[in-house]
């Protein structure tokens, strides 16, 4: 048989059909798929590596045989870097192979995708490259193959002949040397984000500044530290914007009008959204005698944040708003949280409503959801509404004291006596608030007074959220809970030990109910261990989570609880209020089925970016309090010991709310040993020490503004400490026999150092 000649299968190629063919096929363009497409087979081969090579050779076409591509062009899937951020917040990613004779390295804007874990600066992404509507490039995320590498967050000090060092914020790391070429823009005195590589042997390791956050001397910079720190976004991308701001009035439909319902908003003084209303009447009910009819209604956020478009991804991926001394973060656009959602007053609002009675027992016998159109009849400051109730000097009209506040104060006594009965967790701690100056300084720090007003507000926020916890159950829809568990065993047993100190019993842990510790908390009120107990019991409490599957709510004592009333500030409760729509038939922008499928990393993620927002929090609140008192180092204060380690003591500043930091090795001239479940270090020699919860003198050693760490020197002495644990006098003992074992054993003539 005839050997056939392969020359005479498929089409011809050329340079140029080659060429295209590489240009309209980015994402198959190995050889081997270039030889299929052109049906290459035989002796035919070596023409087509011989081609490839002289495009290479004359600069027309770049990459390996496995994936050839035009200079300047990227795969349509590339590893990229992310190395920057737009103009509004948005990801900027290079790719990480690029031949640099084809120009300058593309930059590219990410897309995330919610399904994946979400991308940031400094990770190392696989992405999609697509076309968009403009005609540009976009890069879409499929996956992140590389967390971050160690992004540094500090001060760029400039030199004059090019380059410089920056300064971390963080206290441990060391500083970079940036070599001249690599300060991205950055002048002296900037805040800026610095690539960090492994530390040379010699000399300051060397880096260069990926992002430019702005000037450290502006009046925000405290917080804009913790933002990027903490990886908070807080630049809404073009598009969310664009779509709150195309966003119009909701209309009745799918609406019960309440608008002659006179319900109130009552929040803080600077509140500049107002996501719940209330509204109180007795219950005419001849079977419901002295019981009350109480209603909560909450913003419609729902109405306007949709499954699937720009400004819910955006929300789900800050999962709640940011609240520094110095500016809010918001999870939503202005346009959304301080103009549409908010319940102003006398203007109409959309709304989700649950209507309760509630028994002269204060018990809630019944609920009921509606979706409403309403109108605020008022705006009151807590203030000012329990100005009104005492009969002191306010603003507030008669009419709404006597027709809607009144009322409203019943129906709180007759909730306050089921409370009282459930007996949830009841801590002493109070809460500090910084006030700042107009450059963003801090001017005073106050102890807000908690007053009926807020535990009004407080008390109607529980219920509304118990009622739809219980009708998503009732209804077997699937939600996120606000989780809450029981303390750890090891928790029970450490707080056991180290109330045997004080000569208080603790329950077994079987039956342990937060009255159990209410009990605790009682017998120290008013003596001097108070502050400490109040301390120990908070810490043994477990972290409030979110999740699909129901624990229960230890702190609060409930058997079902979800977060409804907040959806403006909170994820979570727009997933509630989603849930609710879609199992009470109230509209078509219910809870989808692909949220459902979700809700386990959605819980997740909101639980992330929880605990991520109260780290923030924190930590502008120490670094501000740090600029305060960099000024007065060599003072004296009065201060609370907070935290007991190995390491040495934490002392909380309580004029201030903030701690320092006490070195063991800086106590004493004798050893420090720690006694974990006393939660108290003690002196070897003298059997005195300090402990958790003891009234201190500090003289303020060290501040560093910028990490937000102060280091104090202890003034008071030691004192004598109650009978530590036996756990404790057993590791003392053992070490003692250990020491004199080794100075027995040691050879003589031998000097011991």
């Amino acid at each position: 048989m005839a050997r056939r000649d392969d020359r005479d299968t498929g089409p011809e190629f050329s340079r140029e059909a080659v060429l295209r063919f590489i240009a309209d096929n980015p994402g198959r363009s190995s050889k081997r798929d270039i030889a299929k497409a052109f049906g290459i087979k035989g002796d035919r081969r070596i023409a087509l590596k011989d081609l490839l090579t002289d495009l290479q050779a004359e600069g027309l076409l770049s990459g390996s045989r496995k994936s050839f591509k035009r200079p300047g062009e990227l795969p349509s899937v590339s590893v990229l870097e992310i190395r920057g951020r737009d103009a509004d917040g948005g990801l900027l990613a290079e790719p990480t192979e690029w031949d640099e004779e084809a120009g300058e390295r593309p930059r590219l804007p990410v897309r995330q995708n919610e399904r994946t874990v979400a991308a940031g600066l400094g990770e190392r992404i696989l992405a999609r490259i697509e076309d968009a509507e403009d005609g540009s490039r976009i890069a879409r995320v499929i996956r992140v193959l590389q967390k971050s590498r160690s992004l540094m967050l500090g001060v760029f000090r400039a030199d004059p002949h090019g380059g410089g060092r920056v300064e971390p914020v963080e206290r441990k790391q060391s500083e970079i040397l940036v070599l001249p070429g690599d300060e991205n823009g950055a002048k002296d005195g900037d805040l800026v984000e610095a690539d960090t590589p492994k530390q040379r042997r010699l000399g300051l390791p060397i880096g260069r500044i990926v992002e430019v956050v702005g000037s450290s001397a502006s009046e925000r910079a405290v917080s804009a530290i913790a933002l990027h720190a903490h990886g908070i976004p807080h630049i809404f991308p073009e598009g969310v914007i664009a779509e709150a701001e195309s966003a119009g009035p909701a209309t009745m439909e799918n609406r019960e009008d309440w608008r002659a319902l006179p319900l109130v908003t009552i929040d803080p003084v600077d509140a500049k959204d107002h996501d719940d209303a209330v509204h109180a009447v007795p219950d005419d009910d001849a079977a419901n005698p002295g019981g009350m009819i109480v209603t909560v209604a909450i913003a419609d956020v729902a109405a306007y944040v949709r499954y699937g478009t720009r400004l819910d991804a955006e929300a789900r991926l800050r999962g709640n708003s940011v609240y520094f001394p110095d500016r809010v973060v918001p999870m939503l656009p202005e346009r959304i949280s301080n103009d549409l959602c908010s319940l102003k007053e006398n203007v109409d609002r959309p709304a989700l409503a649950v209507r309760m009675t509630i028994g002269a027992d204060g018990r809630k016998r019944s609920h009921s959801f509606h979706r409403v159109m309403m109108r605020s009849r008022a705006k009151l400051a807590y203030e000012a509404a329990q100005a009104a109730i005492d009969d002191t000097p306010n603003e507030v009209s008669d009419e709404v004291r006597e027709t809607i506040l009144k009322p409203l104060w019943d129906a709180y006594r007759l909730v306050s006596k089921e409370r009282n009965e459930r007996g949830p967790l009841s801590l002493e701690l109070p809460e500090r608030k910084l006030k700042l100056d107009a450059a963003g300084r801090v001017a005073t720090v106050v102890v807000p007074e908690r007053l009926d007003a807020h535990r009004l507000i407080e008390e109607f926020m529980i219920l509304a959220n118990v009622a739809a916890a219980e009708t998503l159950e009732a209804k077997r829809q699937a939600l996120v809970y606000r989780v809450h568990d029981s303390p750890s065993l090891a928790k029970l047993e450490s707080l056991r030990e180290f109330l045997k100190t004080l000569d208080i019993s603790l329950a077994k842990s079987g039956s342990l109910r937060p009255s159990h510790f209410n009990g605790i908390l009682a017998q120290v009120k008013g003596g001097e261990s108070e502050s400490l107990v109040n301390e120990v019991v908070l810490r043994t409490q477990s972290q409030a989570v979110y999740q699909p599957e129901n624990l229960g709510h230890f702190g609060l004592n409930l058997a079902r609880y979800a977060h409804f009333t907040s959806p403006i500030r909170r994820y979570a409760d727009l997933i509630v209020h989603r849930a609710l729509i879609l199992a009470l038939g109230l509209g078509s922008d219910g809870l989808t089925k692909e949220e459902e499928a979700d809700l386990v990393e959605t819980a997740e993620a909101i639980s992330q970016a929880e605990r991520r927002a109260m780290a923030a929090e924190r930590d502008t609140v120490d670094r501000l309090i740090a600029h305060h008192l960099a000024d007065q180092v060599g003072e004296d204060f009065e201060g609370r010991i907070t935290g007991v380690t190995k390491a040495g003591l934490f002392v909380a500043l309580p004029a201030f709310g903030a701690d320092g930091f006490v070195p063991i090795s800086t106590l004493g001239d004798e050893f420090f040993r720690f006694d974990e479940a006393s939660r108290m270090v003690v002196g070897e020699r003298s059997g005195k020490g300090y402990r958790l919860g003891d009234t201190v003198e500090i003289r303020i050693a060290e501040v560093l503004p910028l990490a937000g760490s102060m280091q104090f020197e202890m003034l008071t002495e030691p004192r004598k400490l109650p009978r530590t644990t036996q756990s404790f006098h057993k590791s003392a003992k053992a070490t003692r026999n250990h020491r004199r074992a080794s100075r027995t054993s040691a050879p003589k003539g031998r000097k011991r150092r």
